[in-house]
C-alpha cells in the first residue's frame, strides 16, 4: 500500500511537470505569460479543481518559494552581463529600492484611506506587491521576436533581479510591526542598511571564491561541478541569513560575480542553473497554485480590482518617474517602464509570510495578492506588445538558430568559444576574414547568418548581423570583442 502511494505521488509530480513544460510552449503561441499557465495548472490540480489535491500548508509553500527564488535569482545573476548593466546601474538600483518603497507606501496608504484597511495591514499589503517580475515580459517579447530599444531591456532585467530583496525586507518588517508594538518605523533605515550590506558582502566574497575553486579543484566527474554550484547557492543564502544579511540579495550578487568571471566549466554551470531555474519557477508556481482556492476569489474581486488599478495606473508610474529622475531616459521610455511593472510569483510567495506568522487576516491578504497578480499579468502582460509598438520602443529581433557546436573549457584546454555579434557599426563589416588581423591561435569556427550557418574561409566577407563563433584564449576573445564590437551609444 505504501509503495502504491509513492508511485501515485511520482506520477502526479511527473504529470504536473510535463503539463507545465507543454504550457510554456502554449504561452509562446498565445502571448500569455508562462507563470499564469503554471498557476492555472496548480489551481486545476488543487482542492477546487478536478485534481482534488488538498494542500494548505503555508510553511511548505514558504520553504519551496524561498528555495526556488534563491536559485532563480542566482541563475538570473549568472546571465547578467556587467557590461550591459553598468551604464544603467544607478537607475536600476534606484528602481529596486526607492521604487519599491514608493510603491509599497502608496498602495498601503490607498488601502488605508480609500478601502478602510488598518494602516499597518495596508502597508503590509503594499510591501508584498511592491516587486516586479520582468521574466514574464521577456517571455512575451521572445515569443514574438521583439526586443526593446536602447537600454530598457538590461534595466528591466536588473530591476527584476534586484528588487525582490527590498520587498522581502519590507514585508518582514511590517509583519514585525503588526506583531509587536515595540518595533518603530525609525528602525527601518539602519535595519535595511545592515541587512543589505551583509547580504551584498556575503554574495561578493563567495562569488569571488567560486571561480577560484572551479579552477583549482581537479574533480574526476564533471557532474560534481554542478553539485558544487547547488552548494554555492545554499551556502550563500544560509550564511547571509545566519549573520543577519539578505539572502536573496546575496545569491543575486554572487550570481553576477560568478557569471562575469572566467573559470573552467563555466558554460556547463550556466546551462545547468538555467535548467534548475526553470524547474524552480515551475515548482514555485505549482505549489502556490495549489494553495489558492478559486472558490474564495469572488469575495476579493472588487477590492482586488481597485488595488490592481491603483497599482498599475498610479503607484507604479509614480515610483518609476521618481526613481528615474536624472537617468537620461525620456518620457516615452519612463512611460513604458511604468506599464511593464508586472507582478509575478514573488508577491504570491511573500503573501505566505503573514500566514506563517499567524496573522489573523492573512488569508484575505493572500487572496487579494493573488488576484492583483492575476490582474497584472492579464492586463499588462497582454497589452505589452501594443504599448511598446505605440510608444515606438520595440524593435524586430531575428530569431537565432541554435548552433550545432558546443564547447566546454576544461583544465586540459585553456581556449574558450565565444559568440560575437557584428553590428552595422562594426569595423569588420565588408572585410574578408583574412583582413581582420585576429590574434594568433584564433579560429572562427562558424558564422551564423540569419537562419543558416556559413563555414568560414579566408575569403568570406563579414556582413552586418553576422554572429562569429570564435575559438581562442580568453584574453584574445576580450581583445577581439573590443576591436570588433563598438561601444553602445546613449539610451535611445
Amino acid at each position: 500500500m505504501l509503495e502504491f502511494q509513492y508511485y501515485y505521488i511520482f506520477c502526479i509530480v511527473a504529470i504536473l511537470l510535463i503539463m507545465s513544460v507543454l504550457a510554456n510552449k502554449l504561452s509562446e503561441h498565445f502571448n500569455i505569460p508562462a507563470l499564469l499557465l503554471f498557476l492555472a495548472i496548480g489551481m486545476f490540480a488543487g482542492a477546487d479543481g478536478p485534481g482534488r489535491i488538498i494542500f494548505n500548508d503555508a510553511r511548505v509553500s514558504y520553504m519551496v518559494g524561498t528555495t526556488a527564488l534563491a536559485f532563480i535569482l542566482f541563475s538570473g545573476g549568472l546571465s547578467t552581463h556587467w557590461k550591459t548593466i553598468r551604464p544603467i546601474l544607478g537607475c536600476g538600483i534606484s528602481l529596486a529600492t526607492v521604487g519599491v518603497l514608493v510603491t509599497a507606501l502608496l498602495v498601503g496608504l490607498f488601502a488605508h484611506y480609500v478601502m478602510n484597511f488598518p494602516l499597518k495591514e495596508g502597508l503590509l499589503l503594499g510591501a508584498i506587491v511592491s516587486s516586479t517580475d520582468a521574466a514574464a515580459v521577456f517571455t512575451i517579447l521572445r515569443s514574438q521576436s521583439v526586443g526593446l530599444r536602447g537600454k530598457l531591456q538590461p534595466l528591466l532585467e536588473l530591476e527584476s533581479g534586484s528588487n525582490d530583496p527590498m520587498a522581502v525586507f519590507l514585508t518582514i518588517f511590517m509583519i514585525g510591526m503588526l506583531k509587536s508594538s515595540h518595533v518603530s518605523y525609525l528602525h527601518m533605515i539602519p535595519d535595511f542598511l545592515i541587512e543589505m550590506s551583509f547580504g551584498a558582502l556575503v554574495g561578493f566574497v563567495i562569488g569571488k571564491s567560486v571561480p577560484w575553486a572551479f579552477n583549482k579543484l581537479k574533480l574526476n566527474y564533471d557532474g560534481l561541478y554542478h553539485v558544487l554550484g547547488i552548494g554555492t547557492v545554499l551556502l550563500t543564502y544560509g550564511i547571509s541569513g545566519w549573520i543577519g544579511g539578505n539572502g536573496f540579495l546575496a545569491v543575486y550578487v554572487c550570481g553576477i560575480i560568478v557569471g562575469n568571471s572566467d573559470f573552467l566549466y563555466k558554460n556547463s554551470l550556466v546551462k545547468f542553473h538555467d535548467g534548475i531555474g526553470w524547474l524552480m519557477q515551475i515548482a514555485m508556481f505549482l505549489v502556490l497554485g495549489l494553495l489558492v482556492l478559486p472558490s474564495e476569489l469572488p469575495k476579493v474581486v472588487l477590492p482586488g480590482l481597485l488595488l490592481a488599478a491603483f497599482l498599475m495606473l498610479i503607484a507604479r508610474p509614480a515610483a518609476v518617474f521618481l526613481s528615474a529622475i536624472g537617468s537620461g531616459f525620456d518620457f516615452r521610455q519612463k512611460l513604458f517602464l511604468a506599464w511593464v511593472g508586472l507582478r509575478g510569483a514573488a508577491p504570491i510567495m511573500l503573501a505566505t509570510f503573514p500566514m506563517i506568522a499567524g496573522y489573523g487576516n492573512s488569508k484575505q491578504v493572500f487572496n487579494l495578492v493573488f488576484f492583483i497578480v492575476l490582474s497584472s499579468v492579464l492586463v499588462q502582460g497582454r497589452s505589452l506588445m501594443f504599448v511598446a509598438h505605440v510608444l515606438g520602443l520595440n524593435k524586430r529581433v531575428t530569431p537565432r538558430t541554435r548552433a550545432p557546436l558546443e564547447f566546454e573549457r576544461t583544465e586540459a584546454l585553456q581556449s574558450d568559444m565565444s559568440e560575437i555579434e557584428i553590428t552595422a557599426l562594426s569595423p569588420a563589416v565588408g572585410k574578408k576574414i583574412s583582413e581582420l588581423a585576429l590574434p594568433p591561435d584564433t579560429l572562427i569556427m562558424l558564422i551564423r547568418r540569419e537562419q543558416s550557418f556559413v563555414v568560414p574561409k579566408g575569403s568570406t566577407v563579414i556582413e552586418p548581423d553576422d554572429c562569429l563563433m570564435i575559438l581562442a584564449e580568453p584574453d584574445a576573445i576580450r581583445k577581439i570583442t573590443a576591436d570588433l564590437v563598438p561601444e553602445e551609444g546613449p539610451a535611445e
